[in-house]
């Protein structure tokens, strides 16, 4: 199969980041890998798409023999029309609005992309996750008025996280203790002026302590994850900020939580995932570039970008383990 990636920016992937692996599986199990940027799409003359894609046809040594291709721009460069692909996946964050577009037209001409674009584009926005009933999840608002900001935080005994309503990679995310007026008003503005305008307001949960899980999830299974533990000195559990990668069991608590957001996500078109929980509440959901198969892989043994590409290309349109249907685009 011609599996396509759809990324925001080549250069800036290494051999730790899931979208290598995954190029590095899919071409182990003997598929075609064509890696696409925002600059990458074209219409000819005949009305044609065109994708203009850095290309790899071969297994290649590692990992790191990939991200180094694509950092010094070394893979092969060709053409080839859009709909000969046989399978896209979106990996792109920030989601560029062009790739957005063409992930739709590759739809069209009959190209399956995982994940949907349309449910991509929804589920990350931190208001899905909010709107979603009878979820283990923290107690929270997603808003952008400074009222109801207010009055949520006033009721938030152990002080409350604050964070632009879209994914920035830990960016413009706070926590600010209870009584701090000033600091949760910075923390408002810078919020508010990293995304949309919207921002999410969440209690802290002590619970993060001891570190923060991602749980990978593929058609409503988790497949896999690890605990995330922030650095000395620092709050977020970022790995690019300090924090380092363990072990950890998942629990039945974890399991429970998950199983009620499986469906939900499902239905939006979304077959891969990245689940953030903190004592068995899901904090965040990434959809756009879920990561975390280099560590968990790591840490364990397993083979998740092996299952997920395994998976991806075997059913590439097709109804999940437990029988919930994901978006017929």
């Amino acid at each position: 199969m011609r599996v396509g990636f759809a990324v925001t920016r080549a250069a800036s992937m290494t051999d730790t980041w899931t979208t290598v692996h995954l190029i590095w599986a899919a071409l182990q199990l003997g598929h075609r890998v064509r890696v696409i940027e925002p600059a990458d799409h074209e219409v000819d003359v005949n009305h044609q798409l065109l994708l203009r894609a850095h290309c790899f046809d071969q297994p290649t040594e590692s990992p790191g023999a990939i991200a180094e291709s694509l950092q010094d721009r070394k893979a092969q460069r060709r053409a080839m029309p859009l709909a000969q692909l046989d399978l896209l996946l979106l990996r792109a964050s920030p989601l560029d609005p062009s790739i957005l577009s063409f992930c739709h037209m590759a739809q069209s001409v009959g190209v399956p992309v995982v994940n949907d674009p349309s449910g991509a584009l929804m589920v990350s926005h931190k208001a899905w996750l909010a709107a979603q009933a009878g979820i283990p999840m923290p107690r929270g608002v997603v808003t952008r008025r400074t009222g109801a900001a207010w009055r949520f935080f006033d009721g938030c005994k152990q002080g409350a996280v604050v964070k632009p309503a879209r994914g920035s990679g830990g960016k413009a995310v706070q926590r600010v203790r209870r009584g701090d007026d000033e600091g949760f008003e910075d923390a408002l503005q810078a919020a508010s002026d990293r995304g949309d305008g919207y921002v999410v307001i969440q209690e802290y949960l002590p619970g993060a302590t001891k570190g923060e899980k991602r749980l990978l999830w593929l058609d409503g299974t988790i497949i896999g994850g690890y605990l995330r533990r922030r650095a000395e000195g620092e709050w977020r559990h970022n790995l690019k900020l300090g924090g380092h990668a363990e072990r950890c069991d998942i629990t039945a608590a974890e399991h429970a939580a998950v199983a009620c957001l499986s469906p939900a996500l499902l239905r939006a078109g979304i077959r891969t995932a990245g689940l953030d929980l903190i004592d068995g509440k899901i904090t965040e959901v990434n959809a756009l570039n879920p990561g975390g198969a280099f560590h968990t892989d790591r840490l364990t043994g397993s083979r998740t970008a092996e299952l997920i590409i395994s998976r991806l290309t075997e059913h590439p349109r097709t109804e999940d383990p437990n029988g919930l249907t994901p978006s017929p685009h």
